[in-house]
């Protein structure tokens, strides 16, 4: 069982889960209005993102991410269990995990920049497709600094193509 080590006494809580949204011209494509029905829920998972404690673990560096896709990503996790179902994903299940607690506001307004390199957050990374939320490094999610999309003629404030 893993016995992450807390260094703040917030408290996380449980942060509400977006569907995947299919990309343009995949099967079920949303529509004009069912995409701006996904932005709209988009916004309102990341204001609560925002607003919210998360733990991010720590593993000798200030703060654990992955590289995928040519992006780099910030752990995050919503509670304890949704960290310990990573650890025991990675085979580390045995391993103590300590963790910070940071709001999500800080991390996408601080951390991301700070990465030096392209990067967003994930949060609950081992919970599937259907329940892990991506917060890519785009304008009207991280500072326009740390957006890969600043700059881009037509792009709207979520990095898409109009």
């Amino acid at each position: 069982m893993v016995s992450p080590a807390p260094s703040c006494h917030a408290r996380a809580r449980p942060v509400a889960r977006v569907p995947r949204c299919p990309s343009p011209g995949e099967p079920g494509a949303p529509q004009d209005a069912e995409a701006e029905a996904r932005r709209r829920e988009f916004a309102a998972v990341l204001e609560i993102f925002r607003t919210t404690a998360v733990l991010v673990p720590r593993r000798d560096q200030p703060r654990l991410t992955v590289d995928f896709g040519g992006l780099r990503r910030i752990l995050a996790f919503s509670d304890e269990s949704a960290l310990a179902r990573y650890a025991l994903a990675r085979g580390e299940g045995g391993a103590e995990w300590g963790y910070e607690t940071v709001l999500g506001a800080r991390l996408l307004d601080v951390a991301v920049p700070s990465a030096g390199v392209p990067c967003g957050v994930a949060l609950d990374a081992a919970d599937g497709a259907e329940h892990a939320v991506l917060f890519p490094p785009v304008t009207g999610v991280v500072p326009e600094s740390a957006a890969v999309d600043k700059g881009v003629e037509g792009a709207d404030e979520w990095g898409a193509a109009r």
